[in-house]
């Protein structure tokens, strides 16, 4: 048992002696390994330090060479900056030496006009007293002082100048009526459009009928919310009056006078009228005034065999059809109009759809969504332009009322087919008592001159007729006549498309076989 024991302590001895042997060669192993460490970082350290000072070496040699590059660019500006002032300052006395030689070469010329004024002042004195002796002797033959003479060459001179002045003014009258009698035409009609009442009402006023008055309070609501709340959705004055079972939608816009009245029309059906309802009302009415104004583009131009339009001149179609000028309606006018124009292009051999094309969208500039300040043809050619129209179709909508150069031969066919659309008899209507007092003032107009025998306004005053006495008036004066009551109807009177004026003088001889 102690044996054992002696054994195990023992063992226990020379396991320690072993751990410490072991411990102490690992303590030996990891300072060696420390040391190493240490060492690599030195090298390491004194590596990154000599690349470093290498790396500041070559940026300090790199800003140097960049430092003298810049400064030779410098010198190289100022050089050039040298050597442009010289050559400005070489330049500038070249300048004044030639300068200098002008002003010596002027004062040559002056010295020499002077000398030419002395002798053409000696030259204008001797013709002045060759043209006293002359006069002398012609005063000497003819017994006439110039005085006189002066007169009667004068007077001679006036009835010549009054003679050419009047066949000069009937030619200059003939050249403007061929060329310039659309300006004055547009003026005139844009005009009355405006300003005129029956027309204004015509084109600003519609009129919405209704079963009974009480129907009156109900759009109107309490307070007025529901006549204001339909006036601010349709943008449309509503007039609510003692009209018995009327009321009046007035506005510019027919787009919109048509949208109220489809609208007022829903309310009053339906029975429920407050602000949200019409509001709605109004809303859905638009969509569908909308929707019917392209499919109207559409079978316009459809049944016109037209093809390729652009959707918003297609749209522009549509709503001419809640357009009218003088009681003619928009759509139909420019539908005829394009009939007419395919029918002459063919008839001269030309390209028939292009002319129909044309014809249609002559009038666009007239129903634009924006308002700007250009005539309707000026501003159709620019809407064609936008949409990749042809060059000949643009310059027929611009030409058609001679405000730009007309370049092909469309433009004079759109030209002469609008006309006929708008000018044949029962396009646009007319009140018949404006008509007879137009043509009344037309005759009245006439009879003021002196010499006038009778008038007769004929043609739908589209001509004025006028006799005068032969034994008062002369040809040269009735040329006259005709070109002042022109002016005169010009300036004094409103009237669509042109009045022909003709002066009538005869020369009667009778006698009777007895």
């Amino acid at each position: 048992m102690e044996i054992f024991i002696y054994i195990l302590i023992t063992a226990v001895v020379v396991g320690g002696i072993a751990v410490a042997a072991t411990m102490a060669v690992q303590r030996r192993s990891a300072s060696s390994r420390a040391r190493t460490i240490v060492a690599d970082a030195e090298r390491e350290a004194e590596d990154l330090k000599k690349g470093k000072v290498l790396e500041a070496r070559e940026e300090a040699m790199k800003i140097t060479a960049e430092a003298e590059k810049t400064a030779g660019q410098r010198m190289s500006r100022v050089q050039n900056a040298e050597a442009k002032q010289k050559q400005r300052e070489m330049q500038l006395n070249q300048q004044q030496s030639e300068n200098q030689r002008g002003r010596n070469e002027l004062e040559a010329q002056r010295t020499k006009l002077n000398e030419q004024i002395a002798a053409l002042e000696i030259r204008q004195n001797d013709v002045a007293a060759m043209e006293a002796k002359a006069r002398d002797t012609l005063e000497h033959i003819s017994g006439l002082s110039s005085e006189e003479a002066k007169e009667k060459l004068i007077e001679s001179l006036r009835d010549e100048a009054k003679t050419a002045a009047a066949a000069y003014i009937n030619d200059i009258m003939d050249d403007a009526r061929l060329t310039a009698n659309k300006e004055a035409k547009r003026i005139i009609i844009q005009t009355i459009q405006r300003t005129a009442t029956e027309t204004a009402i015509e084109n600003s006023v519609t009129v919405f009928h209704i079963d009974s008055d009480e129907i009156k309070g109900r759009i109107i609501g309490r307070e007025g919310r529901n006549i204001r709340a339909l006036e601010a959705a349709t943008g449309i004055e509503i007039i609510v009056d003692d009209t018995p079972e009327a009321i009046v939608l007035s506005g510019f816009d027919p787009v919109r006078r048509e949208v109220a009245r489809l609208a007022l029309h829903q309310l009053v059906a339906d029975g429920r009228i407050h602000p949200a309802r019409i509001e709605e009302v109004v809303t859905k009415v638009r969509k569908q005034i909308e929707e019917e104004i392209i499919e109207t583009g559409k079978r316009t131009a459809i049944d016109l065999g037209i093809h390729g339009l652009h959707p918003d001149l297609i749209r522009m179609v549509g709503k001419m059809k809640y357009r009218s000028s003088y009681g003619q309606n928009l759509l139909q006018h420019s539908r005829e109009t394009a009939n007419l124009c395919a029918i002459m292009a063919a008839e001269l051999g030309l390209n028939p759809k292009k002319a129909r094309r044309a014809g249609l969208l002559h009038d666009i500039g007239k129903v634009p969504d924006e308002e700007p300040e250009l005539p309707h043809a000026l501003l159709g050619m620019k809407l064609a332009e936008k949409y990749k129209e042809k060059p000949e179709i643009c310059n027929a909508i611009g030409a058609h009322h001679d405000e730009v150069e007309q370049t092909s031969l469309l433009a004079p066919i759109v030209q002469v087919c609008d006309a006929i659309s708008g000018a044949r008899p029962g396009a646009r209507r007319e009140i018949v008592e404006a008509y007879i007092k137009r043509l009344k003032d037309l005759e009245q107009l006439a009879l003021s001159y002196p010499g006038v025998i009778k008038t007769y306004a004929i043609q739908a005053g589209r001509e004025l007729r006028v006799i005068v006495g032969a034994d008062k008036i002369d040809d040269v004066e009735t040329e006259k006549l005709s070109a002042e009551i022109a002016k005169r109807i010009q300036d004094e009177m409103t009237y669509p498309g042109q009045v022909k004026i003709t002066v009538i003088r005869e020369t009667r001889s009778v006698a009777f076989a007895k």
